[in-house]
């Protein structure tokens, strides 16, 4: 059995590699992957997205699956966290602009406005 203080220690360091904190131009993509995102071509942007960072070989990139991001009307979505630990969330993604969202923001820093959901909603 582990202290509280192991446990802890554990929760943090996990934490830590969620957001990518410490990591040098870390980034963690989460594509959205609920029912309504499924239906909406989110399996097709995780295989973009999956096709990038092989194409690039890049080490610093962490993509998961995971599920409702609660905002069915701008499916599909990914959710971009930077080793600062700031959130993007892109939406009404395709595969042409989830490459360029990868292109731009992964890999020169510069985030995709027109494609944020802050943006889409106002």
């Amino acid at each position: 059995m582990k202290t509280l203080n192991e446990l802890k220690a554990i929760r943090d360091l996990a934490y830590d590699q969620i957001i990518m904190k410490g990591i040098e131009n870390a980034y963690r993509l989460q594509v959205g992957m609920g029912t309504c995102g499924i239906a909406s071509g989110a399996k097709d942007i995780f295989a973009s997205l999956e096709e990038e960072i092989l194409n690039h070989e890049s080490k610093n990139v962490t993509l998961t699956q995971v599920g409702c991001m609660g905002e069915c009307a701008y499916e599909p979505m990914v959710e971009l966290i930077d080793h600062n630990g700031q959130t993007f969330i892109y939406c009404n993604l395709t595969e042409a602009t989830a490459k360029e969202v990868f292109e731009r923001h992964v890999l020169n820093n510069e985030p995709v406005i027109r494609l944020l959901l802050t943006t889409k909603k106002g």
